[in-house]
């Protein structure tokens, strides 16, 4: 962010004064975390820890010996400076430097709490790819609020972010879909494992309509994954998620790509043939057994067309791919990791994030869901249900690697119980705020210039609490960005709704009383706003001015 970052700073000192005591640049991954307990100080340090092995000190002896120095170089921003336990260092901070602080949040603007990673990327994120054979479902919710959210955080942390579609319209599935479609047409039983339900029958309406000859397979198929798409395009819209590219399977195919990447395969020597069928020796790089190329028939398989694709991304200029991938998928990092090893690529620019179920919960009892027996909830009936902001916040709360039980009573809810209204609400709480000084012939603008250093007035435990939980916001963006943990920020978020509603029933804002204190204040609360906001909106979820 444009402003100075207290936080770093804080953590810059104590590095910095660690490297100085050991001579041996040893401190340099000195820890600054804030205590559970606030007798224990605003900040504390395992630094002496980490070099009470270099120095050969015990370790409370090696925190005495950075207290003075560290105390010279904080100067007037901690009050006090001790060690505690094993040998921590704790940090008391001043007032002085709470205020400058609340002073610097404001300063930074709409981009507080925003840093770039060290190392940036052009990242493509394949995302959703449900196949054309169906509506969106509420499991492809869940991949496409993450992949988005995903997304949002790599662009926010610098990184340049491509967004991904990979249409599967060809193959066995889309064989069975357009047999299901030409049954619907004509009357007769769908085929086995074919698809079933109201969609199946609107879409046969629809193409014998448009005078599709139910005898053509090409034809028919080709249609009927296009409407289909169609309608996943218009429901990731509703949903706020909108794609960069969109790739289709078949026209991947036809263009000779896959033949191309197995020929290249051949000539660096990496296949073999056996029972009449081409083979990749993925084994080489690590995957637990080696995987067929080309069938006995001659057709390639599908893991042919998904190394074709992942070589096309690469050969696009992109750095790094992410795939967000179904609970089925497990094992297809290590098989595609070796494929593109085999081309001679790093393996590590691939990762494959695997998304677990989504369980619909409606009076206790899980709804159960199966694309092909019609018998599922689409997104679109989720989105009208409980709304585009439930829907993305209750998918993106848990890790992507646990299941996700959306109870849609509590969704429904407004109130503390329900996590996206709790956020919400501290929002349109604060603009409310805003709009009663407004009213009150408190010119906001001009409380925001304030000089706070010059406040006499003690910090409340609540603002300090408050100011703090800010303060974390652009390590919380960074870690979430890194570690791909969109529910880091939902988890951030109500934390900061928490301190804020506490810092409401605490300190009064509008009329406070002490000079300079109601500025202060209608600073925390701006800069406070502006955090939801962008927590909001790494999410994909809106930040009202009023509820």
């Amino acid at each position: 962010m444009a402003e100075a970052d207290p936080i770093a700073e804080l953590r810059g000192a104590v590095r910095e004064v660690a490297q100085q005591l050991s001579g041996k640049g040893a401190g340099a991954e000195a820890t600054l975390e804030r205590p559970p307990q606030a007798e224990h100080g605003d900040y504390s340090s395992n630094a002496a820890m980490l070099l009470a092995g270099p120095l050969g000190k015990p370790p409370r002896e090696v925190a005495e010996e950075l207290r003075s120095p560290l105390g010279e170089r904080l100067g007037a921003s901690a009050d006090q400076i001790e060690v505690a336990g094993p040998g921590f260092v704790n940090l008391f901070l001043s007032e002085r430097w709470y205020r400058q602080a609340i002073a610097g949040l404001v300063a930074a603007g709409e981009d507080a709490g925003i840093r770039s990673a060290e190392e940036t990327e052009r990242v493509l994120i394949e995302f959703v790819s449900a196949n054309p054979t169906g509506p969106l479902t509420a499991a492809g919710g869940r991949h496409a609020a993450y992949g988005d959210a995903l997304a949002r955080l790599l662009e926010a942390t610098g990184h340049g972010v491509g967004r991904e579609y990979y249409s599967n319209d060809i193959g066995g599935q889309i064989d069975r879909f357009r047999q299901s479609i030409a049954a619907a047409i004509t009357g007769s039983e769908p085929p086995e494992d074919g698809y079933e339900g109201a969609y199946v029958a609107e879409l046969g309406e629809r193409l014998a309509a448009e005078g599709v000859d139910p005898s053509d397979p090409d034809a028919l198929a080709k249609r009927g994954a296009e409407l289909m798409l169609e309608s996943i395009r218009e429901t990731l819209l509703r949903y706020g998620v909108e794609f960069d590219n969109w790739s289709s399977q078949r026209s991947f195919e036809e263009s000779g790509a896959v033949e191309a990447v197995i020929e290249e395969l051949r000539k660096a020597g990496k296949t073999f043939e056996s029972e009449g069928a081409l083979w990749l020796r993925t084994t080489e790089f690590g995957d637990d057994k080696d995987r067929v190329l080309l069938r006995s028939d001659g057709e390639p398989t599908y893991f042919a067309s998904d190394i074709a694709y992942h070589r096309d991304k690469l050969g696009r200029g992109f750095e790094h791919l992410i795939d967000v991938l179904g609970a089925d998928h497990h094992g297809y990092l290590e098989r595609m990791r070796a494929a593109l090893q085999s081309l001679g690529f790093d393996g590590d620019v691939f990762e494959a994030r695997i998304m677990q179920f989504v369980h619909i919960i409606e009076r206790g009892e899980r709804t159960q869901m199966s694309k092909r027996r019609g018998d599922f909830v689409t997104l679109d009936e989720l989105l009208d249900d409980i709304g585009v902001d439930a829907t993305r916040f209750f998918m993106l709360q848990r890790s992507h690697d646990s299941a996700v039980d959306l109870d849609l009573e509590l969704a429904r809810e407004q109130s503390n119980d329900n996590p996206v209204y709790y956020v919400q609400y501290a929002h349109a709480r604060i603009a409310s705020i805003l709009r009663k000084a407004g009213e009150e012939g408190i010119d906001v603008d001009a409380a925001l210039a304030t000089d706070l250093s010059v406040v006499a007035a003690p910090v409340e435990p609540a603002e300090r609490a408050l100011v703090k939980r800010l303060l974390e916001l652009p390590d919380e963006v960074l870690e979430a960005a890194e570690r791909r943990a969109p529910h880091r920020i939902c988890s951030y978020a109500g934390t900061v709704a928490a301190d804020f509603h506490a810092f409401y029933r605490d300190c009064l804002v509008v009329g406070a009383e002490g000079e300079g204190v109601q500025e202060s204040r209608l600073a925390i609360c701006v800069a406070t706003k502006r955090a939801i906001a962008r927590t909001l909106g790494l999410l994909g979820i809106s930040a009202p001015e009023r509820m």
